[in-house]
């Protein structure tokens, strides 16, 4: 009886070892995976989340000043006098004499 229990005991262990390894060898492949999703992904030309951040507020405070100028601009513009701001007739080019 003790040798089965024995055997049950050294079938039990390697059944262990070959999960852990397993186990490991997941871990590994995963490992690979991710790191080569990451250097896919910088070949691709994204940006982060802080590049893409910075360039929003960017644009939003360059939106707003364009907004601001607009505004300043359609106040001169309002300003203005009414005649200048009518089509002048477009002048006639002189005539040429003919050469002779």
């Amino acid at each position: 009886m003790q040798s089965e229990n024995r055997f049950f005991d050294d079938l039990a262990k390697m059944v262990n070892g070959v999960a852990g390894t397993v186990a490991g060898a997941g871990r590994e492949a995963e490992s690979a995976m991710r790191e080569r999703a990451k250097e896919w992904i910088g070949r691709m030309d994204f940006v982060s989340r802080e590049e893409f951040d910075a360039v929003k507020q960017m644009a939003a405070t360059a939106r707003a000043d364009a907004e601001a100028l607009k505004a300043r601009l359609d106040k001169l513009e309002g300003a203005a006098p009414k005649a200048a701001a009518a089509p002048k007739a477009a002048a006639k080019p002189a005539a040429r004499k003919p050469q002779a």
